[in-house]
């Protein structure tokens, strides 16, 4: 069942380099919470009770539900339909994902380190990759938000793939850090479309003291 996932989830990083329109990527955001959910139920039944729970509910409430939602109404706020400022063909950008994706798994195969799961090191590290990949090739705010937030599950499967000693601190730092980003981008995002009527990166060159 493992493997599922974790297939699932390198799929998922293929697709953001396949669709343009936000809100597949907001379903794409909301399915990786559901997989990093089932990862970590599979990975971390042995840590304390209170851990798991925590842990299991940062997933499947917050990372597949609460921040999918708040996404939605940046999308409609903003008017986000289909992203256009992509510099990358989908072709290349497809063949460069896989490339991140086999490419890390490669790599894991050469790392030693005790307790350490892996495949889940793998695919977090292609997600890591990834995340800073789709910010780079976007102009766009709000996609760099989803990029981000990839990041953000990359580290978390970090975390999972480290997995024997995973203190309820660690989980709470990420969820922290997921919401305070948000929190952050998102107003910044929703005052850049009020004032110059775009969320388009280039309209920052404007801002001045």
């Amino acid at each position: 069942m493992d493997y599922v996932f974790i297939i699932t989830f390198a799929v998922t990083l293929v697709l953001f380099s396949l669709f343009e329109r936000v809100k597949k990527f907001i379903y794409l955001i909301s399915l990786q919470g559901v997989l990093l959910f089932g990862i970590a139920l599979v990975n971390l039944l042995h840590i304390y009770t209170l851990e798991l729970v925590f842990i299991l509910l940062e997933t499947i409430v917050v990372k597949s539900v609460v921040i999918p939602l708040f996404l939605m109404k940046m999308m409609k706020h903003n008017q986000l339909k289909r992203v256009h400022e992509v510099h990358v063909p989908v072709f290349y950008s497809i063949v460069i994902t896989t490339f991140l994706i086999l490419g890390s798994f490669l790599l894991s195969s050469y790392v030693n380190i005790p307790k350490l799961h892996t495949r889940i090191f793998a695919i977090g590290f292609a997600s890591l990759l990834f995340g800073i990949y789709f910010i780079i090739i976007h102009k766009n705010i709000f996609s760099h938000l989803i990029g981000y937030l990839i990041i953000e599950n990359g580290i978390f499967l970090f975390s999972v793939g480290i997995g024997s000693q995973m203190p309820v601190l660690v989980g709470l730092a990420i969820l922290l850090d997921i919401l305070i980003g948000i929190l952050i981008i998102g107003i910044f995002v929703n005052k850049v479309k009020d004032r110059f009527n775009s969320i388009d990166i280039a309209m920052l060159s404007q801002l001045k003291d």
